[in-house]
């Protein structure tokens, strides 16, 4: 990586982490945000040979325009028009019902960049740990299988990119399907 790449990742690692400063993620263990946003940029690093820091830096900002006060054009402005259009690409339209966002998703998931698709992967990767590692308390087990079913539908319109971030998500998946006690 230049030394242009690294300023990029930590200024977006700064970014991220100042407009997240107070969330948490909805499992019992109410751990930052942060560290969702740097599980989710750390597989694309590895996915990556760490070869890419615009997909990086969107990894770590993917959540900004959906759940901050954030703008699309300052995203641009800050970290390039690259680096915006994927977050872009990964963000949920909060103005439609959650049932549509998660349909849409399914449906768009395929047409999507390669950058946004890798992202989604992560993403999900990352989610479905959580929902093994620490669950959010209000949800049942048929919400958190119901879940990672929709994951997996997710993913499967972003397969063929990269077999090493898949085997992560599908190990990811196969733990959480044996701690919820699913079929595999």
């Amino acid at each position: 990586m230049s030394g242009d790449d690294v300023l990029l990742v930590m200024r977006a690692a700064d970014f991220a982490a100042r407009r997240h400063t107070n969330q948490r993620r909805k499992g019992g263990a109410r751990e930052p945000y942060i560290n969702h946003l740097m599980e989710v940029a750390s597989l694309l690093s590895d996915a990556t040979n760490g070869t890419d820091a615009v997909l990086v830096a969107a990894g770590l900002l993917h959540d900004t325009l959906e759940d901050t006060a954030t703008e699309y054009e300052e995203l641009e402005a800050l970290f390039g028009a690259e680096v915006a259009s994927i977050v872009a690409e990964m963000t949920d339209d909060k103005s439609l019902p959650k049932a549509e966002r998660k349909r849409l998703q399914i449906v768009h998931a395929p047409q999507a960049s390669l950058r946004a698709r890798l992202g989604k992967i992560a993403d999900k990767t990352s989610n479905v740990r959580s929902i093994v590692g620490s669950p959010p308390d209000d949800w049942d087990s048929a919400r958190s299988i119901e879940y990672v079913e929709w994951a997996v539908q997710v993913v499967a319109g972003c397969r063929g990119l990269n077999a090493a971030l898949e085997r992560e998500f599908d190990a990811a998946v196969a733990d959480a399907r044996r701690a919820l006690g699913m079929a595999a």
